[in-house]
């Protein structure tokens, strides 16, 4: 008599991956191995990459000139990818990649913080203050008075960037 084959339930359902998605795949880990291997040695240390992938890309540095071993060694380098969490790595690249935009942010946010002091005056400067620990009451206070002054007789001058300079010496985004 025959023993019943363990019968699949809805929970265990299996999920199949065609080859094409496993190549497509395998392919976007070859990209991003190649846009590793183009970084320079200091954008690298930045990213989360353990020392196995580290010693791939270091390799990839000395063989660049020669297009075979070079693309052996990619290969190799997505095989390793393939093997950690790339969410990290990815996330690291893109801030490498979009340095520019991300400052672009930066200096929008310190205009708006900027703005709203004039503004709102000492509310804001209380809610920074408590914020940041590191602020001087006194020189924020004057600060955004005299940048007050300025806007008021619209002339923003000396006083509107001194407080754009201060805010980005101590504001942390």
């Amino acid at each position: 008599m025959r023993k019943k084959s363990a019968e699949i339930t809805p929970e265990e359902e299996i999920i199949y991956v065609s080859r094409t998605e496993l190549k497509r795949d395998a392919k976007e880990l070859q990209i991003l191995s190649l846009e590793l291997a183009n970084l320079n040695v200091k954008q690298r240390q930045q990213l989360p990459l353990n020392e196995e992938i580290d010693a791939a890309l270091r390799l990839a540095d000395k063989i660049k000139g020669k297009h075979d071993a070079f693309n052996r060694n990619i290969r190799f380098l997505a095989r390793l990818l393939a093997t950690i969490d790339l969410d990290a790595v990815k996330v690291g690249l893109d801030k490498i990649n979009n340095k520019h935009s991300q400052e672009l942010l930066k200096v929008s946010r310190l205009e708006d913080i900027r703005d709203s002091l004039i503004t709102e005056g000492d509310e804001k400067i209380e809610q920074l203050l408590a914020e940041y620990q590191d602020f001087d009451r006194q020189r924020m206070r004057q600060l955004v008075r005299q940048a007050a002054k300025e806007v008021k007789l619209e002339k923003p001058g000396k006083s509107f960037r001194e407080l754009f300079k201060y805010l980005k010496e101590h504001v942390v985004l």
